[in-house]
């Protein structure tokens, strides 16, 4: 048996198509919303078993590797989230950069030498690099209009994962990766049906967030709240790399209310650098990602009051050095 693992929005999608279109193969696909990155507990232990994984955490998947590796599996993964964790072992090939400009697609990109780059294009795009979707088009020599139309296909593409429960969606990532694998060339999905409905349904969603306002802001950082509604779902992640991509140095919080009473939060760093959106996510249960974007999967009702607080503190712009101090 043979496994393709991936993540459900736009960077592990194209990543798997890229690595298709170059090597093409029928494999059990294992995927789901965004947010569900524990993948491969659902894939069975079986000696000589190709296990290939896409951008999702080598850390939060640790014991599930282990168990694969030990049952014989030989696993290629493919990830720019944090694998601090990540075992020596000569059944697992590695490929992962976490620096903040890198994507999945992008390691998928550098490993295929550029051969199907117009997808990693639309991926960096999805993953709110736009800075790097801008170089991958530029050495492509691609128009702006051609430009354009990538990073809408990645924001659309991305869009779709976002979800407590694959209900949520418009489509199904499975449905949509093997509905995106028909097609060689992205510009020829973009003229096809499906993804017409798929980004009206974006534009849809994204019109419901005019006039929304933050719970609480200070100091250039705000947090912003979303009822549980699928609408909210399904637009939380494109709210959040909205107010990144416009942040001018502010950090930013998403917290979307689950259908439970509890929480799902999504963080972006303004200066990822000095102040990792992971590191303090990581100080939550389920909470993790990367330096620039981060998250908790499940943050309790009663911690509400105490994530905001801890938000506030952990991203207050640092006091200036004195004259004195700097050369004490």
């Amino acid at each position: 048996m043979a496994y393709d693992v991936f993540n459900g929005d736009a960077d592990g999608i194209c990543a798997l198509h890229m690595l298709r279109l170059h090597a093409p193969a029928q494999r059990t696909l294992v995927t789901g919303v965004k947010r569900d990155i524990e993948l491969l507990r659902r894939v069975p232990e079986q000696a000589g078993c190709e296990v290939l994984v896409l951008d999702i955490s080598l850390d939060a998947n640790r014991g599930q590797l282990d168990r694969l590796l030990a049952g014989g599996a030989h696993v290629t993964w493919f990830d720019h989230h944090s694998a601090d964790q990540a075992p020596s072992h000569p059944a697992l090939r590695l490929h992962c950069d976490t620096a903040p400009d890198v994507c999945t697609s992008i390691l998928v990109d550098r490993h295929l030498g550029g051969r199907h780059r117009r997808w990693a294009v639309a991926a960096a795009f999805g993953d709110n690099l736009a800075a790097a979707g801008q170089a991958l088009a530029r050495s492509l020599a691609l128009s702006r209009a051609d430009t354009d139309a990538l990073a809408q296909l990645g924001h659309t593409l991305n869009y779709n994962a976002y979800g407590e429960c694959e209900s949520d969606l418009h489509i199904a990532p499975a449905d949509l990766y093997r509905a995106v694998s028909a097609y060689a060339d992205p510009f020829d999905f973009l003229r096809t049906g499906l993804y017409r409905a798929l980004h009206e349904g974006y534009r849809a969603d994204c019109a419901r967030l005019q006039g929304l306002q933050p719970h609480w802001q200070q100091d250039g950082n705000a947090v912003y709240l979303l009822p549980a509604e699928p609408w909210a779902c399904r637009v939380n992640g494109v709210l959040a790399n909205r107010l990144a991509a416009h942040a001018d140095g502010g950090s930013f919080a998403v917290i979307l209310e689950r259908r439970d009473g509890d929480y799902q939060v999504s963080v972006r760093s303004g200066q990822p650098a000095q102040r990792s959106a992971c590191a303090l996510c990581q100080q939550f249960p389920t909470g993790g990602g990367r330096k620039a974007a981060a998250g908790i999967n499940r943050l309790p009702a009663t911690a509400l009051a105490a994530f905001i607080e801890r938000f506030g503190a952990w991203f207050a712009p640092q006091p200036s050095l004195t004259t004195g101090e700097q050369h004490a």
